[in-house]
């Protein structure tokens, strides 16, 4: 699809704001999938009206746009496969405007989430979704993928989270969409859609986020059980009763392994571990953690304790989000799934990934977000063989996902990783809407080619550039 680089029309644009040095280009070109391509160059706007530019520039010369916040996407959605133009939005880092009377915030999409929340802080309030990489991811890449965290049990993922946006569509419109209200029912919701599209309907070069405000006070709770089965089955009671956790984490006895090397005594040596918190009024945490608590106790379990102090809470959660960095030093080849399942079958599952672990002798390691079923599954191959191995036995975890009512992926996204298998989760017919609106969207296919939606089956029916 790729054609010749509009070098010229882009120093237009951009004067020195932009690379074409293969190896500055170079660090532009992977993310933490570990895969990497090399983009024709790098761009860095500084605002709106240089992304309209550069979209339509490289629509006329049918050149890739590929959107960029940090890398820390694991799933390849980043990588520029066919060359083209790197977007780095990490100039466009400004907090446009705090609206606290509103309760919203404007951002522009390079600002980094831990940057956002600290500036929040100090007006009483907080942006809900909070992954694992907060202090150096974007909140664009938090939209592109429709980011999470353990916050999301309670308060949603970024659809939930955000009232409009202002983006650029790969035909070169530049557009707003959404409210700056609670409340909205006008038209598509173009909001919604964008976000979790990776960068392929359109650039975001704006965002207006819900805020939500900061609980007086919270309390973390440990459960541990015997085995990851008898926790799994709690997780199931404790989302069933009316007491909403604003956490509920769940951590297998191979990564409390990972995670007691890091923290030490703060993790118990068990089969399995619950984090659970609460958070509200300083006056309701004893009861909403007592009833909490109870939906814990059950077959299997070990001991629930309450952390005593910030401390003891702080290493609770220092090693729950040094996990997956850890992996990568159990298997240089990890592949990261972030499945998800109705918290009901969350038992089940945790009996298949058992049972294909060991059908291909491969270690899997389980942990995640149990509160809304999404299950950090991680196949550990250390050598070539057993990677092999992995790659076999990944369609039948997505195969067992399906058929319990579960869907791919809940906050890592598609991207390249997951491509080939989105079949699985959708049937044609959608896949076929979502290619209509692909090419709505972006007509000549030049933003971020490649990836998230898979090749059609049937020839006669390929979009170009999807």
């Amino acid at each position: 699809m790729s054609g010749a680089l509009p070098a010229d029309e882009l120093r237009a644009i951009f004067g020195d704001a932009l690379t074409f040095d293969a190896v500055e280009c170079f660090a532009y070109g992977y993310d933490n999938s570990r895969r990497q391509a090399q983009p024709d160059a790098v761009v860095f706007p500084a605002q709106h009206e240089q992304v309209v530019a550069l979209v339509r520039t490289c629509r006329a010369a049918r050149v890739p746009v590929i959107a960029r916040g940090r890398g820390t996407n694991t799933t390849g959605a980043s990588v520029p496969m066919q060359g083209g133009v790197v977007v780095s939005f990490e100039r466009m880092n400004r907090i446009v405007r705090i609206d606290a009377g509103n309760r919203y915030a404007i951002v522009e999409p390079g600002v980094l989430n831990a940057d956002l929340q600290a500036a929040l802080a100090t007006h009483g309030f907080f942006w809900p979704p909070d992954p694992t990489s907060s202090p150096y991811c974007t909140i664009g890449g938090n939209l592109a993928c429709n980011a999470a965290g353990p916050r999301a049990v309670k308060y949603g993922s970024c659809r939930e989270n955000v009232l409009g946006l202002r983006a650029v569509a790969g035909s070169g419109e530049e557009f707003r969409c959404g409210v700056y209200t609670s409340k909205g029912a006008v038209g598509y919701d173009l909001t919604r859609l964008l976000i979790g599209a990776e960068g392929t309907l359109a650039l975001i070069t704006e965002a207006t986020l819900k805020l939500t405000p900061k609980p007086s006070a919270k309390r973390t709770l440990s459960a541990s059980y015997v085995d990851i089965v008898s926790a799994a089955a709690a997780v199931a009671r404790i989302m069933a009763q009316p007491v909403a956790p604003c956490a509920l984490e769940f951590i297998d006895e191979e990564a409390l392994r990972l995670a007691r090397a890091h923290a030490g005594e703060a993790i118990p040596t068990a089969g399995a571990l619950l984090i659970m918190e609460v958070d509200g009024h300083t006056e309701d945490l004893p009861r909403a953690g007592d009833a909490i608590a109870a939906a814990a106790r059950g077959a299997g379990l070990i001991e629930v304790h309450i952390a005593a102090t910030t401390q003891e809470t702080a290493q609770l959660w220092a090693a729950r989000k040094a996990l997956s960095p850890a992996l990568r030093t159990l298997s240089p080849h990890k592949i990261n799934e972030d499945v998800v399942v109705p918290v009901s079958r969350l038992p089940e599952l945790i009996d298949a990934l058992r049972a294909i672990s060991a059908k291909h002798q491969v270690l899997i390691v389980n942990f995640g977000h149990a509160g809304n079923g999404n299950i950090h599954v991680n196949l550990l191959p250390r050598d070539a063989v057993e990677l092999a191995r992995a790659e076999r036995a990944l369609p039948e975890v997505f195969d067992c996902v399906i058929q319990l009512g579960g869907t791919l992926s809940g906050e890592h996204g598609i991207g390249l990783a997951k491509r080939e298998f989105l079949d699985k989760a959708l049937d044609a017919d959608a896949l076929q809407l979502m290619r209509r609106i692909k090419a709505q969207f972006d007509p000549d296919g030049i933003l971020n080619p490649g990836k998230l939606l898979p090749e059609p089956k049937d020839e006669s029916h390929r979009q170009r550039g999807i």
